[in-house]
């Protein structure tokens, strides 16, 4: 990608491929749909205002309609009269989909060890990112947001990706992730 100016005009151009410009599209614009239970999904609201302003990053968007969001954040205890509805969630997102799970209660069950309580969420969805704490911090899912877009750059996830010229005329369906883990 180069910025130059031309002798004769004033003016600048940009020159790039149009790969590239679909990559940096694809990654500055996630939709998140939050899927919210206790308090971890307090402190993703938090991540929304303008201290932290997940705008930067393009996913200031919400949506709550699974049809058009691709990135799940998973924040809060799952029990299992929830799991089908996630799973429903999970199911009805378009592809490429992205999850993240947020708190202790959706990667562990935290510490309702009991009957009713999904112990992580991994059983149900598969999941890209963990996010540690209790509530973990907004700088928690800001890293976990950028590291979700550090991945989609990767070369089997843009090949996956049904925009553009990088599909390949062999496109199974897509494999497991190994998921990411936030301290």
């Amino acid at each position: 990608m180069g910025l130059a100016a031309a002798p004769n005009q004033g003016e600048t151009f940009l020159t790039t491929t149009l790969d590239t410009v679909l990559d940096w599209g694809r990654k500055h614009s996630l939709y998140p749909m939050p899927f919210g239970t206790a308090c971890c999904a307090i402190e993703f609201m938090s991540s929304i205002s303008s201290v932290f302003d997940i705008a930067r990053f393009g996913s200031e968007v919400l949506r709550f309609s699974p049809r058009q969001a691709d990135l799940l954040l998973v924040s809060g205890t799952i029990n299992y009269k929830q799991a089908p509805i996630l799973k429903r969630i999970y199911d009805q997102m378009p592809e490429p989909k992205w999850v993240i799970s947020m708190g202790a209660c959706a990667c562990s069950g935290g510490f309702y060890n009991n009957y009713c309580v999904v112990q992580g969420i991994d059983q149900i969805v598969p999941v890209d990112v963990y996010i540690a704490g209790c509530p973990p911090r907004p700088e928690a899912i800001i890293e976990a947001i950028m590291m979700i877009q550090n991945n989609m750059r990767a070369e089997e996830n843009v090949k996956q990706h049904p925009i553009g010229d990088a599909i390949d005329a062999k496109q199974n369906t897509p494999k497991m992730r190994e998921p990411l883990f936030i301290q």
